[in-house]
């Protein structure tokens, strides 16, 4: 496992993330984790209301609830800045332990993907949500206590560098290299 980069490395990666495109990015990763701390990295795969990402576990539950007690959808995808991931975790191998489902190469910032924004992503739809994405101990003992204040403090928080949530409008398969565009809701 690469070492953990400093605040003060993360800080100087971070023109190139905000380099992202604004519309029209790519998805970059696509991870499927069918148990608690376990990633499966996947070409495609479909995903769907009922069932978020097919194979994820977020469909047998998860940290948010609705008021019945099924998984609630404004958490159903996490998606991250393939930049960011990028840079924090120094090698393509590394970006699965973050724990999000799609990596995009697309500027996730508040400015660019409101909450209400549409993004198509091969044949699916998927709405962002206004649910908080924030580090957590487990990405701290992954990528380092900087790397989670980087996302987490300041202009990390502001641009969501953590990521993003996304609930599912339009089920579909989504694939690698697919184009990300934003489309109206």
């Amino acid at each position: 496992m690469p070492k953990h980069l400093s605040l003060e490395e993360l800080r100087s990666g971070l023109p190139e993330i905000l380099a992202a495109p604004a519309d029209n990015g790519t998805l970059e990763g696509i991870v499927i984790r069918p148990e608690p701390g376990s990633r499966r990295e996947v070409e495609s795969c479909e995903i769907s209301l009922a069932r978020g990402v097919h194979g994820d576990h977020w469909a047998k539950g998860c940290w948010k609830t609705t008021d019945d007690g099924r998984p609630h959808p404004d958490v159903q995808i996490c998606i991250m800045n393939a930049r960011c991931i990028a840079l924090i975790a120094q090698s393509r191998d590394n970006w699965a332990p973050a724990g999000d489902n799609l990596f995009i190469d697309m500027d996730l910032s508040p400015a660019n993907t409101p909450p209400g924004q549409r993004l198509q992503i091969g044949s699916a739809i998927i709405e962002i949500t206004d649910t908080p994405h924030n580090g957590c101990a487990s990405f701290i003992e992954r990528y380092g206590r900087d790397a989670c204040v980087f996302v987490n403090k300041d202009e990390g928080r502001s641009l969501r560098l953590r990521g993003i949530y996304g609930r599912v409008m339009q089920d579909g398969r989504v694939s690698l290299g697919d184009t990300v565009t934003k489309i109206a809701p």
